[in-house]
């Protein structure tokens, strides 16, 4: 497994640098395609990258955006990936990007996979692709003790998977382990002293033990304390 490692001297230039590479990298997809695909992690980490990113200039009508993954609950809940991403990305310039949602009014998530997995399959391969990383080694909603890890991890894995985890409120729906390693372009964003210490850790180790893993090949991960 080789990944690029990138070491930020403060949180505000990685946020910069990277939402610049991003913006660089559709327009490269852009210049060669219909439309380009971008998938973009949820919680706090990625904010500031966003809030850059929504200001560039590029034809964002051409592009369709994605989370990795999203709790079960409505837009209106704090703890909604989506409410982020109306907040942070798709405003400014990138509002005009079309939204393509991994949550829809259904008790279960199980109910609503067809549908949402449809709509998915035209943006496929991912043009570029942003992920977290979590210090048990989670990425997307691919946790490590998980109920579907292993068919996340499949090779044969489905587009979208319902996934429970301990200590995880509500059920998750995330993009599998192929989808995301499938993309063109992978950047993983990590913050601190301890994500950087579990990554060193994760070297070597399986998948279903460190699901990061199984997304690191030819990434760039960037990172600031």
């Amino acid at each position: 497994m080789t990944y690029e490692f990138r070491s930020y001297p403060d949180r505000e230039m990685l946020a910069i640098d990277l939402a610049d590479q991003l913006a660089s990298e559709l327009r490269a997809a852009l210049s060669h395609q219909d439309r380009a695909a971008l998938a973009v992690p949820g919680g706090s980490s990625p904010g500031p990258v966003f809030d850059a990113l929504c200001a560039v200039s590029l034809d964002w009508d051409r592009v369709d955006v994605l989370l990795t993954d999203e709790r079960w609950v409505p837009e209106t809940s704090e703890r909604s990936n989506t409410r982020l991403l109306r907040q942070r990305l798709l405003v400014n310039r990138a509002a005009a990007a079309r939204y393509l949602p991994l949550y829809a009014e259904a008790p279960a998530p199980e109910g609503a996979l067809e549908a949402l997995a449809e709509a998915i399959v035209p943006a496929l391969p991912l043009s570029v692709l942003l992920l977290g990383m979590g210090a048990d080694l989670h990425t997307a909603s691919i946790f490590p003790g998980a109920d579907r890890l292993d068919e996340a991890l499949a090779a044969d894995a489905p587009i979208l998977l319902p996934m429970r985890a301990p200590g995880a409120p509500e059920p998750r729906i995330t993009l599998g382990a192929p989808v995301l390693d499938g993309a063109m372009k992978k950047h993983v964003l990590i913050f601190g002293a301890e994500k950087r210490a579990a990554l060193e850790a994760a070297k070597g180790r399986p998948a279903h033990e460190a699901p990061i893993n199984a997304v690191l090949t030819d990434a760039v991960v960037h990172w600031a304390e």
